[in-house]
């Protein structure tokens, strides 16, 4: 009994204690929330002024620029980079997407550690559904005629791809870089999926089954092969400072993904030509006097949608950064002109110039000879 008593005295003295502690704890978050929302509001408000004064300048700028109007800008455009720097600390609003899905609730994480934390997350999250499909995929390869199990492998399409926009529309709120086509993919494929579980089991259905599990069972694997070179490039990319914590593998083709990359542009455009023959084939379908779904020209289209967004965005990126390259060697060839022009006196550059000639008049007269 008395063993009893000490550890229920020794336990309340701490309990008392973490009491006090818990007091402070709720004080200060308090403090934090407010200092967060008061500080949230006075960078909108600063940011705005500043836009609002660059504008303005800018205006001004094209009756007739001034020394002083140039200084002026030069401050702002400093001040504006230093509230893209710290724009991570604040809170952002909601994109429409997730006022749709979750309304106001605020999913804008400003501790570093939680925002790789949740990135992290996130690419374990599409490596292990990755895996999962390309084997569902595989084992339904010898399954004949079992719709329910087709069923629930679309069903687990829906849901990943849903899933997957919600979580990519979190990340681009913590300042990740999903934009443009790649976040619109998800969203289309998500209806695909959808249009593709509420299929009757028809003979439509049955003439593409077979199409439609052999090209899940390749694009998992080629998400695999992104999956595991885009991680070991943005981990680079991460250790040199080129890119934010929050980016991460996207389905489809990067501008920084050159970086080395040789062997996976010839898998992601098989799988892009893939979806323009299923557009093809539903397409042809579509056209049988047996066809009498709607599902079938409807995927068509999509399926087509698909190609041309992917193979557009990707040819778009490869011929900017090929571009972009030709002229980075330009402006090295040029750069190194000009040190050499620079650092040799007009004597040498003169017998530089000439030493090419001589050697070949050199080399014709021992031919002649």
């Amino acid at each position: 009994m008395s063993d009893i008593e000490n550890d229920w005295k020794s336990i309340q003295t701490e309990l008392n204690q973490f009491e006090a502690k818990h007091k402070d704890y709720v004080k200060k978050l308090e403090e934090v929330e407010s200092m967060k929302k008061s500080y949230s509001e006075q960078f909108i408000k600063y940011k705005k002024k500043l836009e609002q004064i660059n504008l303005d300048i800018e205006r001004e700028s094209k009756k007739g620029a001034s020394s002083n109007l140039t200084n002026i800008k030069n401050q702002v455009d400093d001040n504006l980079n230093y509230m893209r720097q710290i724009s991570d600390t604040f809170p952002r609003q909601n994109g429409l997407y997730l006022k749709v899905i979750l309304g106001n609730v605020c999913v804008s994480i400003l501790n570093k550690d939680e925002k790789f934390r949740y990135k992290e997350e996130y690419e374990n999250f599409k490596f292990n559904i990755t895996i999962i499909t390309m084997v569902f995929s595989f084992f339904l390869l010898f399954i004949q005629d079992y719709r329910a199990l087709d069923a629930m492998f679309n069903f687990l399409l829906v849901w990943y791809y849903c899933t997957l926009t919600i979580r990519e529309a979190i990340l681009v709120v913590n300042g990740s870089s999903i934009k443009g086509w790649w976040q619109a993919h998800h969203f289309i494929t998500t209806v695909c999926t959808g249009i593709l579980l509420i299929w009757p089991d028809s003979e439509t259905y049955h003439a593409f089954r077979y199409q439609f599990i052999w090209f899940s069972f390749y694009i998992s694997f080629v998400q695999l092969l992104q999956y595991y070179y885009q991680k070991g490039s943005l981990y680079r990319l991460r250790a040199l400072g080129e890119k934010q914590d929050m980016d991460t593998t996207n389905e489809g083709f990067q501008s920084w993904m050159m970086r080395g990359l040789s062997f996976i542009l010839p898998f992601l455009f098989f799988g892009y030509f893939w979806e323009l023959y299923n557009s093809y084939v539903l397409f042809k379908l579509a056209q049988e006097d047996f066809c009498h779904e709607w599902q079938v020209p409807i995927l068509s289209v999509f399926f087509f949608v698909l190609f041309a967004g992917n193979f557009i965005t990707t040819y778009m990126v490869i011929r900017k950064k090929f571009k972009k390259g030709i002229n980075d060697n330009l402006n090295r060839l040029k750069y190194k002109y000009y040190d050499w022009k620079k650092l040799k006196t007009p004597a040498e550059r003169e017998i530089d110039r000439e030493s090419p000639t001589d050697t070949s008049n050199s080399s014709i007269d021992n031919k002649n000879d």
